[in-house]
């Protein structure tokens, strides 16, 4: 029997391309591991491991699902150490094939990029190379490198890493995948010797072994404040240096076109937020004490990483030139210094008169440091003995310091010495600040609704939750204005309304600059904004946080609109905002709501409408996207996803969620933090200079009534067919879903209830498990059937608006991925195990429905097979295929014992007997 090795050889497709390496890749690493798997638990286990992989690989050849059968059986007559050992390998190997085309599409970027020539790749408008797009701007738009250098000083994307419960891999394993990722870089550059090779050959194996023997599963769900400290170090490894990195790599840009001025340290090119410990929508873990513990926590991280950095910066700045501002700051600082350090008076005596930039910076190591410690007090204690004003309380104050010196080396000729690490710095004080990163604070719409209703019958004027919307904007915005406090110490309190107004308080007592944000989730009316204002009133928030309306259903984002042009016209309001809004859309509930097709045209025409609505006003409007990972979630290539959305909505200034499993593919490694920043700063770019095609009225329309049919068939099937939710969790994983340790917040918004209290997470990943994805799908290909079929003219139309229009062919090239990744036949496998029979025909109406989906998808891109547009990815997935099929059957049949402890285990028995039988009958010898 030929090795796994060998048989992917056979059985991958043709090079697609002369710098194509995956197989190569693939096959060392499955080398390496089954040479350790044989090591670890022996020949017959790898014996059954081939076994399997054949098998699957015979079944994705031939499509049989009998295959599927005989790998069932294979698998269910083993043992159950043997069973763990054999899904733990796949999962292994997966993982290893995940690397292996991590590092080919690293490799193939930098052969790209060393020949600028992207014309043979046909997934290359999902790059975002800075220099390209810079080029392409001036060579092929004619605009003018003043123009963009203008446009770069004015761009604003900020970055918000989110913990919601989708990074189910262990950090520990993360790093493994790193070591393994970097040895298999390593061991194939051309320059390597033989002793290098053997070296990294070892390493390689050992990391292997180690991921493979490290426990994949948490025995614990993490807390709040293990996901923060989690999230926080993407800072410490990688976004830190990169962010300065990066930003030179944009000077190099614009010089190659012929701007000699850097862009300006305190452009907002870069920024990042985060909901670590600040989303506390339906996670009863997230208190007011886990917010303020993750802002000291961030805050006690960003004074010790600038302290790392502050005496390699007085190490470079020796100079003894300064300007007359300078030298008698520095004069004044050593004197008094001198009177007064006590624990730096040492260091103090070490600097000599003539080094005045040391002398300045010297100040600074002080504050940092009682910054740093002022912060790990209060956060271990509560208390700390070191006074703010010996501390940094504002970036401003942080930053004059640093500016003086930069002023003074300037002004002395030293203009290159400033442009050093002291840029780069700079840099990173106005990108981090004090808090590392700003905290976004978001709760659920209700939430705020009980407490004001418990306020207004405090004050024993009527339910706040029976009054109509005009009422309670009338009381709302009397109260505003009113200097009388609202309630009183005496207020009756639930947990839960405590809970909100101690979030406040928090907000109230720590620095400004520790948070961004206030979001409300499931924000349906204007009053929803003004509630939100008047408990910052109420609870004395001297810098109240700008409150974001976070609009998720479909009906919602229809109304969104109307509610913002309400808030607009209050004068009050106007006033409060000072000409800026933001606003939030979200992707993964809108989804869940309407279906895939749906909920992206209803997000399109309401960032449109939005963005008309604040115009009108005089506003400039903001929209912050809540997109998440996986395409049911409003996932997708960055670059794609930006340049389709509609023109005029971006407009230099974009806020975005780094999601879950996202932030670590987005940040884990240098050159994945420059990819990331590179891909959103070029195509927040493009979309601002070159704005995407508009749809052309006939377009507009036929988008208007595929959206009715697709939702109306995707609600009749998840909200309207009866026992569709019973079938949901008998063929898919969710019920053990929501038994996971993956994150800290619970599978449901409501213990209670139906798909609406799902969160779109377990809602997405659930299908993803059984290769459906019918959230992905369902309804779509309604929706192009009722058309094409109305008007066979409308198949043309349908075609010219996947060519010309972005956001058309985003949506359907993201369709046709997940319909290759998915396979019907291994969900009827899911049916057939786990679902009663008289559930049968719902799962084959849907697999029907499906199918003739995937037709009409391929109609309409005019491809005459899967993927046939990129045949990179179809590729990959061919590889992948074998590993995630064996996996999956691996699943359906342990689901299957689970749920029935008495399926199939006098076979299992059997079988298990007659093996250790043929174990005993072995010669001696062998």
């Amino acid at each position: 029997m030929a090795s796994i090795d060998a048989q992917l050889r056979l059985l991958a497709p043709a090079k697609v391309s002369e710098d194509d390496k995956l197989v190569e890749y693939d096959a060392l690493l499955l080398d390496r591991f089954l040479d350790i798997l044989q090591d670890l638990h022996g020949e017959e286990i790898r014996e059954t491991v081939q076994d399997c992989y054949e098998i699957s690989a015979e079944y994705m050849g031939k499509g049989d699902p009998l295959k599927l059968e005989e790998l069932g059986r294979v698998l269910t007559s083993l043992d159950a150490g043997d069973s763990i050992v054999l899904a733990k390998s796949f999962a292994n190997m997966l993982n290893l094939a995940n690397l292996a085309e991590e590092v080919q599409i690293a490799y193939r970027r930098r052969v790209k990029l060393k020949k600028k020539d992207f014309s043979d790749e046909a997934s290359a408008p999902t790059e975002s190379d800075l220099e390209e797009t810079i080029k392409r701007l001036v060579g092929q738009l004619n605009k003018s490198p003043e123009e963009i250098f203008n446009a770069l000083k004015n761009q604003t994307i900020d970055l918000v890493l989110t913990a919601h419960p989708t990074q189910s891999v262990r950090r520990s394993l993360l790093q493994k995948h790193a070591r393994i990722r970097t040895c298999l870089t390593q061991l194939n550059a051309k320059d390597i010797t033989p002793n290098d090779k053997q070296e990294l050959d070892e390493a390689l194996q050992r990391e292997i072994q180690a991921a493979f023997r490290t426990d994949e599963i948490r025995r614990n769900p993490p807390a709040p404040q293990d996901e923060t400290r989690a999230g926080l170090s993407y800072f410490h490894e990688t976004i830190w240096k990169g962010v300065p990195k990066f930003l030179r790599r944009v000077d190099t840009a614009l010089k190659n076109i012929g701007i000699n001025e850097r862009v300006p340290y305190n452009a907002p090119l870069i920024q990042f937020s985060s909901w670590m410990g600040g989303d506390r929508d339906g996670n009863p873990r997230v208190t007011p004490e886990v917010t303020r513990d993750v802002c000291l926590l961030a805050r006690m991280m960003a004074a010790n990483l600038y302290f790392s950095q502050i005496e390699d910066l007085m190490f470079e700045l020796s100079m003894w030139r300064c300007n007359e501002e300078l030298g008698a700051r520095a004069d004044e600082l050593q004197r008094s210094s001198k009177r007064d350090a006590k624990h730096f008076i040492e260091f103090w005596k070490k600097i000599p008169p003539s080094e005045p930039y040391r002398v300045i910076l010297g100040d600074v190591r002080d504050k940092l440091y009682n910054t740093r410690e002022r912060a790990r007090q209060l956060l271990s204690d509560g208390t700390s003995d070191i006074s703010a004003e010996a501390t940094f309380t504002n970036v401003e104050e942080f930053l004059e310091p640093l500016e003086l010196c930069y002023r003074s080396l300037c002004d002395s000729g030293d203009g290159p010495v400033a442009d050093g690490s002291l840029l780069d710095f700079l840099r990173q004080v106005f990108t981090f600040g004090l808090s590392l990163v700003r905290l976004d604070i978001r709760q659920e719409s209700d939430r705020h609704t009980d407490v004001l209703d418990a306020i207004t019958m405090y004050l024993q004027i009527g339910s706040y939750k029976e009054w109509p919307e005009e009422k309670r904007q009338e009381w709302l915005l009397s109260e505003l204005s009113s200097k009388r406090p609202l309630f009183g110490s005496d207020l009756p309190k639930t947990d839960e309304i405590a809970d909100v107004l101690d979030t406040f308080k928090v907000i109230a007592e720590l620095p400004h600059d520790n948070f961004g944000a206030y979001i409300i989730s499931m924000a349906t009316a204007s009053s929803d904004v003004l509630a939100v204002e008047l408990l910052q009133h109420a609870c004395h928030v001297k810098n109240p946080l700008r409150v974001v309306p976070l609009f998720e259903k479909l009906a919602d984002l229809e109304a969104a609109p109307a509610a913002m042009a309400r808030l607009f016209s209050i004068d009050w309001y106007r006033n409060r905002i000072k000409g800026k809004q933001e606003v939030m859309i979200g992707y993964s509930d809108s989804g869940k709501d309407a279906g895939r097709l749906s909920a992206a045209w209803q997000l399109y025409k309401a960032q449109e409408e939005l963005v008309s609505v604040a115009k009108k006003y005089g506003v400039k409007l903001t929209i912050f996207h809540g997109r998440g990972g996986t395409v049911g979630r409003g996932g997708g290539p960055t670059h794609l996803a930006i340049l389709s959305q509609p023109p005029d909505t971006i407009n230099g200034s974009l806020r975005i969620t780094v999601q879950g499993e996202v932030i670590e593919r987005s940040f884990a490694e240098e050159h994945l933090c420059f990819r990331t920043l590179q891909r959103f700063t070029a195509a927040t770019l493009e979309h601002g200079m070159h704005a995407p095609v508009a749809p052309k009225p006939e377009w507009r329309s036929l988008m208007e009534e595929m959206a009715v049919v697709a939702t109306k068939e995707y609600r009749s099937v998840v909200f309207q067919e009866p026992r569709f939710v019973e079938y949901f969790r008998l063929a898919t994983p969710e019920m053990e879903y929501g038994r996971m340790n993956i994150g800290s917040r619970p599978s449901k918004r409501k213990p209670s209830g139906g798909i609406e209290s799902l969160r779109a997470i377990p809602w997405i990943f659930a299908w993803t498990q059984t290769r459906f994805h019918l959230p992905v799908w369902l309804g779509i290909g309604s929706a192009l059937k009722h058309v094409i079929d109305k008007d066979i003219r409308n198949l043309q139309v349908l075609k010219d608006m996947y060519k010309e229009w972005p956001f058309f062919r985003v949506t359907i090239d993201l369709v046709e991925m997940v319909l290759a990744k998915g396979d019907p036949r291994i969900a009827a496998l899911y049916d057939k195990l786990l679902v009663t029979e008289d559930l049968w025909p719902l799962g084959e109406q849907l697999r029907a429905n499906y199918e003739a989906t995937n037709l009409l998808i391929l109609q309409v891109a005019g491809h005459s097979e899967i993927l046939q547009g990129d045949p990179y990815l179809r590729q990959r997935l061919r590889l992948r295929d074998p590993y995630i099929t064996v996996l999956n059957v691996c699943q359906a049949y342990t689901l299957k014992r689970v749920r029935d402890p008495s399926y199939n285990v006098e076979v299992g028995r059997h079988l298990s007997k007659e093996r250790t039988e043929m174990e005993t009958s072995k010669p001696a010898s062998e």
